[in-house]
């Protein structure tokens, strides 16, 4: 009974584990046809309940999803991912082609943005071959949605809707949908009523209606290219953010084989189908004489024949000292010469200057008698002229009047 028991057990965890690891999410998709799944944040928020659940209470934490190709860094080209706001779900979409046939191992992480847990999981897409035929496609151009908003099913069967009355027929579906800033668009302002707006193809094996048709008629185009509207637009919309701008329209008729483009006219310069080319060794050779010629010493000629001039013009055409004294006046010298004269004769006579200092200059002159004694080794006299300045701003109380 023992061993019985513990093979049961070691069964059990055996067939646990076996399903932890390959409990990957499995969808299947086909080529040409929108592929859409979203990353809903209820589903992964009971990965984080040791974390999010306190006294009883859940709470709705910011989550970030990040998504890439297992062992890459990013998605496989056909696969795109968005996500507005950290509190909004995510999305992964987009329209595989016949080379990417195949399995495709996405690996999803959610970040818990409170605490900065992570959470990983596996998707594994698998691309088919193309089911239905859709040889007539359109794609029309929503100016009041987002890319977010247009992913949910229930905007896409609105949509549907109002393109099967104006296509006239039910076997339609969307081939992809594509945000106007992958096509170039400017990013809108932030503000209400500022969208970035999106593309959405849809396709179907029925032939383009009349009201479709008119999007090809030379009239339309002229009517777009000079008032930016069209007078045959008829399509029609339920919800006013699902109207279509009917200039922004095209047809896409894959039904007439797309022919390949011409081959090139043999001529010089094209090898013959099964020619031979055999490339040179070295370059031929070129002489660079006159190239040197141009570039050097031309340059160097001029530079040296302006210097030549230069040269001349400042040493040989100057007058000299004779020449201009013989131009000049006799007068006009003689005032010159006098003028030199003198100046010299006053700078002589201020050289040698040998006249004693001024009396009124020196410090403590007395202008009666002219005595220059320092005024403390002299009595004071009864004239208040006499009595120093400075003793008398040294002492203020002091009385200097006689008695």
């Amino acid at each position: 009974m023992a061993d019985k028991g513990s093979c049961s057990f070691f069964l059990t965890v055996y067939v646990a584990v076996f399903l932890m690891v390959h409990a990957d999410i499995k969808i299947n998709t086909q080529v040409g046809q929108l592929f859409v799944y979203e990353l809903q944040r209820e589903m992964f928020e009971n990965e984080f309940l040791p974390f999010l659940k306190l006294y009883g209470q859940v709470f709705d934490d910011p989550m970030a999803f990040k998504c890439n190709k297992q062992s890459f860094p990013d998605l496989p080209r056909w696969l795109r991912f968005t996500q507005r706001h950290l509190f909004d779900n995510g999305f992964l979409y987009g329209t595989p082609l016949e080379e990417d046939q195949g399995k495709n191992v996405i690996e999803i992480t959610v970040i818990n943005k409170h605490n900065y847990d992570t959470f990983r999981e596996r998707m594994v897409i698998t691309v088919e071959t193309p089911g239905k035929r859709m040889p007539y496609q359109a794609e029309f151009y929503l100016p009041h949605r987002e890319i977010e908003k247009v992913l949910p099913s229930t905007v896409q069967e609105d949509i549907k809707r109002d393109i099967q009355r104006m296509w006239g027929t039910d076997r339609l579906d969307i081939v992809n949908i594509t945000s106007a800033l992958d096509r170039g668009g400017r990013v809108p302002l932030p503000l209400k009523g500022h969208y970035e707006g999106v593309y959405v193809k849809v396709g179907t094996d029925q032939y383009f209606s009349e009201c479709l048709l008119k999007l090809q008629t030379p009239q339309h185009q002229q009517e777009c290219e000079a008032e930016g509207k069209s007078s045959g637009d008829c399509s029609t919309c339920t919800d006013p953010s699902n109207c279509i701008t009917w200039c922004k329209s095209t047809l896409i008729d894959l039904s007439r084989p797309v022919l390949p483009p011409p081959a090139p006219t043999p001529g010089s310069g094209i090898l013959e189908i099964g020619g031979f080319y055999d490339p040179p060794e070295s370059p031929p050779s070129r002489d660079y004489f006159q190239d040197y010629i141009g570039t050097v010493i031309v340059p160097f000629a001029l530079a040296f024949v302006l210097c030549l001039i230069l040269a001349y013009i400042m040493c040989c055409r100057r007058e000299g000292v004779k020449k201009r004294d013989a131009k000049t006046p006799d007068i006009q010298l003689y005032h010159q010469r006098t003028i030199l004269g003198n100046t010299n004769e006053l700078r002589s006579m201020a050289a040698g200057r040998g006249v004693p200092q001024p009396l009124s200059t020196l410090p403590m002159f007395n202008i009666h008698t002219g005595e220059r004694v320092p005024p403390v080794q002299r009595p004071f006299h009864s004239d208040s002229s006499h009595i120093p300045l400075i003793m008398a701003q040294e002492a203020p109380d002091t009385d200097t009047l006689p008695r």
